[in-house]
């Protein structure tokens, strides 16, 4: 997947989770979006290649 794409990706997807947020549908809660954006971003993808880390 190219950047630019990424990229788009991730700004429509903390819009749509901001709005969320906004409007009560998800607590507005940095201990559970944060790790919620950044699974989605980059947890999925690491877990399916099955990429190894130092994490």
């Amino acid at each position: 997947m190219s950047y630019p794409r990424h990229e788009y990706f991730r700004r429509v997807l903390c819009n749509l989770i901001g709005r969320d947020i906004e409007n009560g549908e998800i607590p507005d809660s940095d201990e559970l979006v944060g790790p919620l954006i950044e699974n989605i971003c980059y947890g999925n993808a690491k877990r399916y290649l099955g990429v190894e880390t130092g994490d």
